[in-house]
């Protein structure tokens, strides 16, 4: 496994946490009472958007998952579409489980709704930049010793740590603690992001420790 590959997806989830970073910082300069916990929902799409559009610009400088196969301008359209789609009912799909898992149903649909968002560009968004709008490779990839490349084992690290980190982002919420943090639905995003963020760092040091073991199943 080269080294300068290893390089390369460690410099391009260094980028992604420090846009993470920035989304929580820069906004403060142009938007009165900006706060990550003052205006959450703000953050929340401002936090997205920086992610979505940071994935996107790496998926199409570093072409991690390029095809020799040249594709028609009317496949790329359709592509698209296709992606757009699938980001979609995917955060439909996290907003359900959400739900599921105790959120309110009526009220605080917005809160709800951009957080099934951010989970989206914490995992799908990144399935659909490495793996296009290919089902039967997302399982590929998120069953065991599926993943080919360190890009696809870095999401899978990454996908599996933004949503643990949103699962345990939830336990303080029915702690009679009051405080600000606690509302629906700041705990659980934050744990998501700091999951992520985690899951940006451990996987290129996961990946560089056990890289003699990853060189043939990435053939």
């Amino acid at each position: 496994m080269r080294e300068a590959e290893i390089r390369r997806l460690l410099a391009a989830n260094l980028l992604c946490a420090a846009s993470i970073v920035l989304a929580a910082v820069v906004p403060a300069f142009f938007l009165d009472g900006f706060s990550v916990l003052g205006t959450h929902l703000t953050w929340l799409c401002v936090c997205s958007v920086s992610v979505a559009a940071l994935n996107i610009i790496l998926h199409l400088v570093l072409k991690p998952s390029q095809s020799p196969k040249r594709s028609s301008f009317a496949h790329k359209i359709s592509r698209f579409l296709k992606c757009c789609i699938y980001f979609f009912m995917s955060c439909i799909l996290f907003h359900a489980i959400i739900v599921l898992y105790g959120a309110p149903l009526i009220e605080s649909v917005t809160e709800t709704f951009l957080f099934a968002v951010l989970l989206s560009t914490f995992t799908t968004l990144q399935c659909l930049c490495l793996l296009g709008p290919n089902v039967q490779a997302w399982i590929r990839v998120f069953s065991k010793n599926g993943a080919m490349s360190i890009w696809e084992s870095s999401l899978q690290i990454t996908s599996v740590c933004s949503v643990l980190g949103a699962w345990f982002g939830a336990f303080p919420i029915p702690l009679d603690w009051d405080r600000p943090w606690q509302v629906w639905p700041i705990s659980c995003s934050l744990g998501a992001t700091f999951g992520y963020m985690a899951g940006l760092i451990i996987a290129p040091l996961w990946i560089h420790w056990n890289r003699k073991q990853l060189t043939y199943k990435s053939r």
